[in-house]
Order: C-alpha cells, then sequence, then structure tokens
C-alpha cells in the first residue's frame, strides 16, 4: 500500500472519530439582543450558614444549635428596547413576582411571598410592577443600570425588615448582582468547540470562617437538537484558589481560625444555552462547604464531641416558559 493510500485512510479514520466525538461541533456562546424580544425568568439565591453539636457537646446546656438562612426568588420580565454597535442591549425589566425569606439564628425575620393575600400589605409587594432598565453585554456582564428612581421613591423608608430589603433590592450593586451572567466566557472567546473550557474566578465570604475563593472552570460538554433547536451543555466544577493579593489580604486574620477545622466542599453548576435564540435557558450553581472539628482529648467513657460549621450559596436563573 503506497504511502499516500495509508495517509488517506489515517485521515479518513481520524475525521470519523472526530464526528463521532462530536469534535466537529463549534457554538458561539454569547447573548443576542433583538428589539421588543421579550423574555421572562425566575431567579434563585440562597445563602445558609449553621453550626450543630454532636457527641459530648449536646450535655453542654450552653452551646444550641443555630442556622441563618435568606432566600430570594424574583420573577422578571425583560423587553430589548435597543442595541447599540457594540451589540450591548438596553433592557427593561419588569418584577412579576417575589418571595423572601430570612431567618436569623433560628428566627424568622421576614417572610414574603406576593402571591400570597395575606401579604397584600407589606412594603415588599409595591416592587411587584416596578421596571427599572439596564444595559446588557453579550458576555451577560451588566454594563449599567437606569432608571431606578421612580421605583425608589415609591419605597419609602422604614425601619421594616421587608422596607429595608426593599431598599437593598434597588440598589445599583444589587441590581447588576442579580442580572450579571457569570458563566459565559468573554467576546475573543466565545466560538468553542465540545470539550473547550474557560474560567473565571468567584469569593464568597463565610462570617467567622473568613473569605475564600474558588476558580470556576467551565466546559462545553455536548450540543444536542431539540425541537428544531440547538442547545449547548456546559457543566462547571470549581476549585479553592488563592485569589488575588487584595482577597488573600482580607481573609488572613480569620483564614488561620478555619485552619482549626477539616473542610469538605464541592461547587459544581450547569448551563444549558439556546445557541439558536442566543440566550440561557438554565443556569444553576451551588457551593456547599462544611468545617468540622473534633474535642482533640475526649474522655474515656464519652463520645467524641464534634462542631459542625455547614455553608451553603446557591445562585439560579430559569426561562419561564409561556
Amino acid at each position: 500500500m503506497s504511502d499516500k493510500i495509508s495517509r488517506r485512510i489515517v485521515n479518513a479514520v481520524v475525521c470519523l472519530l472526530a464526528l463521532a466525538a462530536g469534535c466537529g461541533q463549534t457554538a458561539t456562546l454569547a447573548l443576542r439582543f433583538n428589539p421588543q424580544d421579550l423574555t421572562t425568568y425566575k431567579i434563585t439565591t440562597e445563602a445558609e450558614d449553621s453550626i450543630k453539636y454532636e457527641g459530648s457537646l449536646l450535655k453542654n446546656a450552653a452551646l444550641e444549635d443555630k442556622c441563618n438562612h435568606n432566600r430570594l426568588e424574583m420573577t422578571f420580565s425583560q423587553q430589548v428596547q435597543s442595541t447599540d454597535d457594540k451589540d450591548n442591549a438596553l433592557v427593561n425589566i419588569t418584577i412579576e413576582g417575589l418571595k423572601c425569606l430570612i431567618i436569623y439564628q433560628n428566627n424568622s425575620v421576614l417572610d414574603f411571598d406576593s402571591s400570597r393575600e395575606n401579604d397584600s400589605n407589606n412594603p415588599l409587594k409595591r416592587l411587584v410592577g416596578q421596571n427599572y432598565t439596564i444595559q446588557i453585554a453579550p458576555t451577560g456582564k451588566v454594563v449599567k443600570v437606569i432608571d431606578t428612581n421612580e421605583a425608589r421613591i415609591r419605597l419609602r423608608p422604614s425601619s421594616l425588615p421587608s422596607s429595608q430589603r426593599a431598599l437593598m433590592l434597588f440598589s445599583d450593586d444589587a441590581i447588576k448582582k442579580r442580572h450579571t451572567v457569570q458563566a459565559l466566557p468573554a467576546n475573543d472567546r466565545n466560538k468553542l468547540h465540545i470539550g473547550s473550557n474557560w474560567s473565571n474566578i468567584n469569593t464568597f465570604s463565610f462570617r467567622q470562617m473568613g473569605s475564600k475563593s474558588y476558580q470556576r472552570i467551565y466546559t462545553l460538554k455536548k450540543i444536542k437538537n431539540i425541537n428544531n433547536r440547538q442547545l449547548a451543555i456546559i457543566e462547571m466544577n470549581a476549585i479553592p484558589t488563592s485569589g488575588t493579593v487584595q482577597e488573600l489580604q482580607e481573609e488572613q486574620p480569620m483564614g488561620l481560625f478555619s485552619n482549626m477545622f477539616d473542610n469538605i466542599e464541592t461547587y459544581t453548576g450547569q448551563l444549558r444555552f439556546d445557541l439558536t435564540a442566543g440566550r440561557i435557558e438554565k443556569y444553576l450553581e451551588e457551593l456547599q462547604t462544611e468545617w468540622i472539628i473534633a474535642d482533640p482529648k475526649p474522655k474515656d467513657d464519652e463520645e467524641v464531641g464534634l462542631i459542625r460549621m455547614r455553608a451553603v450559596r446557591s445562585h439560579s436563573l430559569e426561562k419561564v416558559n409561556r
């Protein structure tokens, strides 16, 4: 067999293997905006911190299991008003539904659901139907927050937890954080093959356990054809990282305390991206971390005393079909 024919056979086999593996498929992971497009999403954020005592520590009446829990669920519609020469879009946001739960040291501080008739007089109810405008880049970053004054005027300052929470939800920082999509790659890296990956860093604060940074690594796993649409499936796995110099300096004082504990953690996520429409179908990420410390010198006749400190941070964004 000649070398020329052999090379053709090898090349053909390589191509067949590539196709079988899906390597020939590519995707552009960037938001696309068309004027007047209207989409409804539900965003849910959750943060929980708890401490639990086990074994011989249960005999100590001064020690009590405690939990702090903060959960926000917001349903909103977004309508594209216009786009500029950088494909950034002006998007009008309308709040359609809201749920808010705050538990501090086992006690309920706030429990609001805009769909409950009993909550119709709660200050948070004033948020439903309110509008504001943001500018979003194809990377998912909120570039600018616009037109929030009217909504803020309607939210009269008060010492009530619900009023304070309502004002917090309309701060520029809260709006940017709520609507920014961190899972998409940069503009110069958004044309990807199956198996391609990109990354960014996210930092969490764990109160007395200090702050910790993670490198989130996103991988394009597959492209599926569903109902004449192409859907990209991206998986995220994260690993602890040292972060920036500033972050390290900020976490050092409390980081020393966290070294007393054994630490178990998982931080994963998944993004389902509609390539045909250029929009997010669903995104979820969740961090679960636990610190455990045991009594170094338990008595012979006692069960080992354990302290478990647990933290959960989750964020999800899901398109609502209507």
